[in-house]
């Protein structure tokens, strides 16, 4: 499960990474042109997928907050939440299947770190004991 796990938290993670960045380099007119909302709102949006793609993947990587990584998924299905309700008033039910699938994906993820296979914290390193160092001090000396 963990395996399935890092694959769609991989997959997401490039997905909303290209999304948001595609987003945050747009010009602003063609960025309003796409959506009723205005240009601060859009690139709030972005920024919040790159920064959830982040979240996805280098907390398990670093072992460290390790905890964010559900947070992130359940703030990206909320975000995809919206955009499907969104496209699929808007733009009509075939493109709101996109927005839909990345936000099952990310509740799926969301509960699976949460409650399947959650992410632990790094153990932090044992102290050396002082044979330990002084072996450690004097082989380095050398």
């Amino acid at each position: 499960m963990s395996k399935t796990l890092w694959v769609i938290q991989g997959l997401l993670a490039a997905f909303f990474l290209a999304m948001g960045s595609m987003k945050l380099g747009m010009p602003a007119e063609e960025l309003t042109a796409q959506s009723p909302f205005p240009e601060t709102f859009m690139r709030f949006i972005a920024t919040c997928e790159v920064l959830g793609a982040f979240g996805l993947i280098l907390p398990g990587v670093f072992r460290l907050w390790t905890g964010l990584t559900p947070l992130a998924a359940a703030g990206l299905a909320i975000i995809m939440a919206g955009a499907t309700v969104v496209s699929a008033g808007s733009l009509g039910m075939m493109a709101a299947l996109m927005p839909l699938v990345a936000g099952l994906l990310s509740v799926f993820v969301a509960f699976g770190r949460w409650k399947l296979e959650p992410l632990h914290d790094r153990e932090p390193a044992a102290p050396l004991d002082d044979r330990e160092y002084r072996g450690a001090t004097h082989t380095m000396s050398r």
